[in-house]
């Protein structure tokens, strides 16, 4: 099932991180503009999902599309440079698509999502900041069926298929269709896929914290209290994106906290709903490697209410039979 969606989603993944790789080995300044988030945007992002977002059209144009970025600021007078940067990025992948045709493709991401039919979720580059920095970044895709999460791809452009061999820098490719299992390839070796499993840690001593660099996107002092909690003595691993997803299901990790940031209280209207492109593709391959994923409550992520996790708050990840403990932790530090 779902053999032609895959096969689609993850040439089309391919193709962007060879843009995404081409364009950060050239990037300056002037090509980086900000959000009203402040969080930056790079030609890449808008490159990443022209591409993208274009593959998936001629495959399957009767599905919509889900995604982080528009063109709006991308048309706007002053950036008529890097609108122009944009076009000549993916025209180096695409050599045949025009400048309409990038812009619709951008704009295509503005479907509602929703709990009926079938949508595309993609964020073309999952942890901009890391992709800036030359840290860790991800072009994250997923297909989501009736509000269910039912095929993911995360293509990890930095990431090495071992952390224990930081050197290696040809990158990855990670998979899961649902009822098929997760699996892991060289990025530009898609058709050598092996299995990747969550770890056996049952005790939390042995366990090991995968968390954001950003301190802005988790509290990391509640994952501390957390951490001291459960024993833990491991240092966590901080890497940027749905990269944290990725090293969880292969065993690196055990545990991955998404947790309201500090002095947020997780029933503040206000506080930040998470997006659905930032944990679809991610979601579905713990689950599919063994593991567990909820929010703090200990409820399913719902991808069915639209662009946003509104009806979860914070994520927790983990290889499922720390999940029970790990939740009891995060219930008695975050008081709810």
């Amino acid at each position: 099932m779902f053999e032609n969606e895959l096969k689609s989603a993850v040439a089309a993944v391919v193709q962007a991180c060879r843009l995404c790789r081409s364009v950060r080995k050239s990037l300056v300044s002037a090509e980086t503009v900000s959000k009203d988030d402040r969080s930056p945007v790079t030609l890449a992002d808008f490159g990443a999902q022209a591409i993208v977002s274009h593959a998936l059209y001629r495959s399957f144009p009767e599905i919509p599309l889900v995604a982080e970025e528009d063109s709006s600021r991308l048309v706007q007078p002053g950036q008529r440079m890097l609108k122009e940067r944009v076009i000549e990025v993916v025209r180096r992948v695409d050599p045949g698509i025009d400048e309409a045709s990038v812009i619709g493709a951008i704009d295509r991401g503005s479907y509602g999502g929703g709990a009926q039919g079938r949508f595309w979720c993609l964020d073309p580059i999952d942890g901009t900041k890391g992709f800036l920095r030359g840290g860790q970044y991800a072009v994250a895709l997923a297909l989501i069926v009736e509000g269910e999460v039912a095929l993911g791809v995360l293509g990890c452009p930095n990431l090495p298929p071992d952390l224990d061999k930081p050197g290696d820098s040809t990158g990855c490719l990670v998979v899961a269709v649902r009822g098929d299992g997760s699996f892991m390839s060289p990025l530009e070796s898609s058709a050598e896929l092996l299995p990747v499993r969550v770890d056996d840690v049952t005790d939390p001593a042995r366990a090991r914290f995968c968390e954001s660099v950003e301190s802005g996107h988790s509290s990391h002092s509640d994952s501390a209290r957390i951490a001291a909690l459960l024993g833990l003595h491991e240092p966590p691993v901080r890497i940027d994106s749905q990269c944290k997803y990725a090293v969880t299901a292969r065993g690196e990790a055990s545990i991955y906290l998404r947790l309201p940031v500090a002095g947020i209280a997780v029933n503040d209207p206000d506080r930040y709903a998470e997006k659905i492109w930032d944990h679809a593709a991610g979601s579905i391959i713990i689950e599919e490697a063994g593991g567990m994923v909820t929010d703090v409550y200990g409820t399913k992520l719902d991808f069915s209410s639209g662009r946003t996790l509104e009806r979860n708050v914070g994520v927790i990840v983990t290889n499922g039979l720390l999940h029970d403990r790990v939740l009891d932790a995060v219930k008695e530090v975050l008081e709810i």
